[in-house]
């Protein structure tokens, strides 16, 4: 791992390349989509659910498909995973996504997927952190991150680094797990013990370090209950295959997942966590 890279963003590449994350995630958590789901019933598959969430941040960008317009839609995905969201992106034919992830493992399962729905020339996936994107100011008409920035050692940076990349009358979508405002670390030390950060953002904190950055919270769709179904759908699915997943899995990784999305689970009970859609933008000038 090279020292460009923060000890945070360091620690969530090692742990995402390790062979187990790798294949919980691509087998539990949402297959190609890594991130919390928006559910519409106790049964609906977890698959299912995360992608209306890639859906409704779709809608939440708020401009028009890029098919309408006679340039190219840029988005650049921060943590962009298996590239779930960006092929789906993709769905809309204008549009052209670089992909910034910095786990080798999931970037290469993001390249054979894209080669094999044949979007490799539409998705440039760059092993890159979100902390110091290598392309140009004003390359990004819309910047999207998906429950990635937690990761960060320097949510402030990964913020100026979105507005930096936005041209004028840019967008923003995001989601990110977060602390409930007005809750301190000292409130999450189970949560942030097991993934090895110091704090997490939170709604309140987003929009200053947005504003610091030059960006204009314009949306925020609080949806907390999701997170807590989520995990607990998570957490329930890891117990129902704990056996087969043994197979391919230690069962000490499973072990700490399970206590570790109960955690999650705790937290967002108890009114510490908070979890939704937002929506920043870039003036015109």
């Amino acid at each position: 791992m090279t020292s460009a890279y923060s000890a945070a963003a360091s620690t969530a590449a090692d742990y995402y390349d390790s062979d187990d994350a790798d294949r919980f995630y691509a087998g539990i958590w949402g297959g190609e989509d890594i991130h919390i789901g928006l559910y519409e019933s106790p049964e609906e598959p977890i698959a299912t659910a995360s992608r209306r969430t890639v859906d409704a941040l779709i809608a939440l960008m708020g401009q028009p498909p890029a098919s309408d317009t006679a340039t190219t839609l840029q988005v650049v995905d921060f943590g962009s995973g298996y590239g779930g969201a960006a092929r789906r992106l993709c769905d809309s034919p204008g549009i052209r996504v670089d992909a910034i992830n910095i786990s080798a493992v999931e970037n290469n399962r993001h390249r054979l997927l894209n080669q094999e729905a044949g979007l490799s020339e539409r998705i440039t996936v760059h092993d890159a952190s979100f902390e110091a994107v290598p392309l140009p100011d004003g390359c990004a008409d819309v910047i999207w991150s998906q429950d990635a920035i937690l990761h960060s050692g320097d949510r402030p940076r990964v913020m100026r680094e979105a507005a930096r990349l936005l041209k004028p009358g840019g967008v923003m979508v995001m989601t990110d797990p977060m602390a409930a405002d007005g809750v301190n670390a000292d409130s999450l030390t189970a949560i942030l013990d097991r993934i090895h950060l110091a704090d997490l953002g939170s709604p309140e904190r987003y929009q200053h370090w947005a504003s610091e950055a030059g960006l204009t919270r314009t949306a925020w769709h609080d949806r907390t209950p999701m997170l807590i179904e989520h995990y607990s759908r998570v957490r329930l699915e890891l117990r129902r295959r704990r056996k087969d997943l043994e197979c391919s899995i230690t069962p000490g990784y499973l072990e700490r997942m399970d206590t570790g999305l109960g955690h999650w689970v705790d937290g967002g009970q108890s009114g510490k966590l908070s979890w939704g859609l937002m929506r920043f933008s870039k003036p015109l000038n």
